[in-house]
């Protein structure tokens, strides 16, 4: 420890002497006061007041309302300090339901997994590893995979991939087989490190209604389809559609694509945005329900809608002459309006008297000259029957449609004809491809309408058709019609699987 030998005031400052050496004192004595009166201020004015002595003195209350002072004028002069926050704005309602409606679907299928990054330097090959005598594997067929392509991904050996493939091939289509389709592979003990594993086994489904497995017999593999019994009864939804019908069918258990389904049948008849909260909607959907509980559905079969102002929608489709359409309890189908250009483009020459371009007298123009550029696709006007597609002298490559009702078309001057003869033909379906052919100055379409046989200026009719059904398919439909209302709503409930609920 030191000892203090000697005090001394040198110029004002406590001077400290310490074993023989002087050092000056932390705080000068008179450090902060004033003591020139002709200054304005006091005499020893204590400018910086020492809080730790004096306490409670008048200096001392002195001292502490200056530097409360001081930190209130610091904190006054500060700059404003605010936090930063992000916030996400939140989601439309409208939007979470969208988005809700889209996360039902399930993630994609067939991902590839397992892969392995290339081995470094530092990777050592053992001289000799144990092998496990078999390997089970679960592989995946993804969209847009192949078969055998899937088992070579699994180790399996080329050659044994396609012969497997070829089996499954005598049992069923390899294209029937749906992406996300799981094959349990079992991979038997290989000969040596340098080739790869046989097969010992191969399970899976095939279809809802058959399995089939591939097990080794000796040397060669046998293939084991097994049935399961299915039961195809329809399936029926009903509910109100509330605030939004397809939340609601949705919600029913109704699959989406059959509400998208069931929305496009009703839009033919009425405007879906009209429809109210306390409507009830009506869907039957084919229905496969397998014994082992697995289940799929399909096409929408029944569109029907009840209206509380007590009016109803009943629509079912029917095929007819290989055209399916939706058609009313009443056998009365959609209604649908017929093109009135087969091809885009101008009219180059109207229905009537003109010059001729090639013979250069006047003469009777029977149609409608539409320019177009050569290869174009000229599309039905309306559903038909050809008539006749071939060669025709002066039109060149010639159609001729029959659509009903004595009315008929022709298309001529056709570079290639792309129907036949007794073919149905859809409104809107490529018959041929505009050309030059026969007595034409270049490439456009000459197109002709005769009704009852008597020509008719093409631009002057425009016509609707409504299908009607009679006779056998009338009395089909209505019966059809009558066993989908009989359905109970929802299906039996099956061992360890849940109803289906009616939405409220």
């Amino acid at each position: 420890m030191y000892q203090f030998k000697d005090i001394k005031e040198a110029g004002g400052a406590a001077v400290i002497v310490r074993d023989g050496a002087f050092q000056r004192s932390a705080v000068a004595r008179d450090f902060g006061r004033k003591s020139d009166v002709r200054r304005g201020l006091a005499p020893n004015l204590d400018l910086v007041v020492d809080l730790g002595v004096r306490i409670g003195s008048k200096e001392w209350f002195r001292g502490l309302a200056t530097c409360a002072a001081l930190c209130i004028g610091a904190w006054s002069l500060a700059p404003e300090a605010r936090a930063v926050t992000t916030s996400t704005p939140p989601i439309a309602e409208a939007h979470r339901v969208e988005a809700q409606a889209l996360a039902i679907a399930p993630l994609a299928l067939g991902a590839d997994t397992g892969k392995h990054m290339i081995p470094t330097e530092a990777v050592e090959t053992l001289a000799q590893a144990p092998e496990r005598p078999t390997i089970e594997i679960a592989a995946t067929l993804g969209q847009g995979d192949g078969f055998e392509r899937m088992l070579e991904r699994a180790g399996v050996e080329a050659g044994e991939a396609s012969r497997i493939a070829a089996m499954v091939a005598g049992q069923l289509p390899l294209d029937q087989l749906r992406p996300g389709t799981v094959f349990n592979l079992t991979l038997g003990r290989r000969a040596n490190q340098g080739l790869a594993r046989p097969v010992d086994a191969i399970t899976f489904r095939a279809r809802i209604d058959l399995r089939i497995t591939i097990v080794r017999a000796g040397d060669q593999l046998v293939l084991e389809p097994t049935a399961i019994s299915i039961d195809e009864t329809p399936l029926r939804i009903q509910g109100r559609v509330g605030a939004s019908l397809y939340r609601s069918a949705r919600a029913a258990g109704a699959p989406a694509r059959a509400v998208e389904s069931y929305l496009r049948a009703l839009a033919a008849q009425l405007n879906v945005g009209e429809m109210g909260a306390d409507d009830l909607f009506d869907i039957v959907i084919e229905h496969r329900r397998a014994a082992s509980g697995e289940s799929e559905s399909g096409r929408l079969l029944y569109a029907g809608l009840e209206r509380a102002n007590g009016r109803a929608v009943r629509l079912m489709p029917w095929t007819i002459e290989g055209n399916t359409q939706w058609f009313e309890a009443s056998g009365v189908g959609r209604e649908t309006a017929g093109l009135t250009q087969p091809v885009p483009g101008p009219i180059t020459s109207g229905f009537g008297v003109r010059v001729h371009p090639i013979l250069g007298y006047r003469r009777f123009h029977r149609g409608l000259d539409i320019g177009a550029a050569y290869g174009t696709p000229i599309l039905a006007p309306t559903d038909g029957q050809v008539a006749r597609a071939g060669w025709g002298g002066g039109y060149g490559n010639v159609v001729e449609l029959h659509h009903g009702g004595g009315i008929a078309t022709r298309f001529g001057h056709m570079s290639r004809i792309a129907v036949a003869p007794g073919q149905r033909v859809r409104q809107g379906q490529v018959i041929g491809y505009v050309g030059t052919t026969g007595l034409s100055t270049g490439p456009h379409l000459h197109y002709e309408m005769f009704r009852n046989g008597e020509l008719v200026d093409p631009r002057s009719v425009r016509w609707v058709s409504r299908s009607q059904l009679s006779g056998a398919d009338l009395e089909g439909f209505r019966s059809r019609m009558r066993s989908l209302l009989a359905l109970p709503v929802g299906l039996p409930q099956a061992p360890g699987t849940p109803p289906v609920r009616q939405a409220p």
